[in-house]
């Protein structure tokens, strides 16, 4: 490979970890993983002899990650491998370098489906009890919390929950998943009620007469964030003596888990997370396996 052309596919590298940095804003050490996988991909290329990036075929991109897997790289480092690489190409097809990108079509390596960790009946009731509901803010985060366990929805679509979109005559909201898919997902009483609650006592008090379309609104009147929900759920399972580590995707976690373990079927369950494959629902049935297999040893005369 010519210096000149190294050191031309190493620029394209500098100005898409800079790119990260400033319009991504990705933290120091996501932005040196990227640049630690993207430069030992540069130096098999130039072992390869391929000169200009344009030259870079799907073929070589699987041959670097079956590389990688037999010097015994775990499956979800090669899988984050990918996504560096992934997101190089993309960068450089959004740049109009590249016409098309070869890493689009090349499926992720199998990653080992690791029980996703639940909170017990008592922790999420622990949870629940935290906010203290005679402030504006306090009944904002119970109504949230609630309607976070009842639906099992994820964070995105709580802070990006409407007005319009929550039927309490009804019983149920109306769910924007991703790829802007909707779904309708039962609230339940105790979930309507505080919600309810919170839109009567709460909810202007926050606005202070402003408009908004969104549910939940901050201290300032604008629309909950993402971090502001996720600081506030992990300070209030420090407070509850929770000491899993607690995050708005504990509460979906646990919702798919305690309607498994009372025998909702796995379908029905599929379509209130919003999973379009039946077989990411599948795993939380390991969580009701276990507790089956402890029942059965508990009560089976034979057990």
């Amino acid at each position: 490979m010519g210096v000149a052309s190294h050191a031309m596919m190493h620029q394209l590298l500098d100005r898409f970890l800079h790119y990260l940095i400033v319009e991504k804003g990705l933290s120091s050490n996501t932005i040196e993983a990227y640049g630690h996988d993207l430069n030992r991909f540069l130096t098999d290329l130039k072992k390869k002899g391929i000169e200009e990036i344009d030259q870079v075929s799907k073929i070589d991109i699987r041959e670097f990650l079956l590389r990688l897997k037999r010097e015994g790289l775990s499956s979800k480092t090669q899988a984050r491998v990918l996504v560096s690489i992934r997101g190089f190409f993309r960068f450089l097809t959004e740049e109009a370098i590249l016409t098309v990108s070869p890493a689009e079509e090349i499926d992720s390596p199998k990653l080992a489906k690791t029980l996703p960790e639940i909170l017990s009946l008592d922790e999420v009731e622990r949870l629940l009890e935290q906010p203290e509901p005679e402030s504006a803010q306090g009944l904002r985060d119970r109504a949230m919390l609630e309607i976070l366990y009842a639906t099992g929805m994820r964070v995105s679509e709580l802070v990006r929950l409407q007005t319009d979109h929550v039927h309490l005559d009804a019983g149920y909201v109306l769910l924007y998943g991703k790829g802007s898919k909707e779904r309708i997902v039962p609230i339940g009483q105790e979930a309507m009620r505080w919600v309810e609650r919170y839109l009567k006592e709460s909810r202007q008090r926050l606005l202070k007469a402003r408009e908004s379309r969104f549910l939940f609104i901050s201290r300032s009147g604008t629309p909950m964030s993402r971090q502001q929900f996720w600081k506030s759920i992990k300070a209030y399972g420090r407070k509850a003596g929770i000491h899993k580590r607690i995050t708005p995707h504990l509460l979906r976690h646990s919702f798919a888990s305690h309607l498994l373990e009372r025998g909702a079927d796995l379908r029905s369950v599929q379509l209130m997370l919003g999973h379009v494959d039946i077989s990411t629902t599948q795993i939380y049935t390991h969580v009701t396996g276990e507790r089956l297999k402890k029942i059965h040893q508990q009560y089976h005369p034979r057990g």
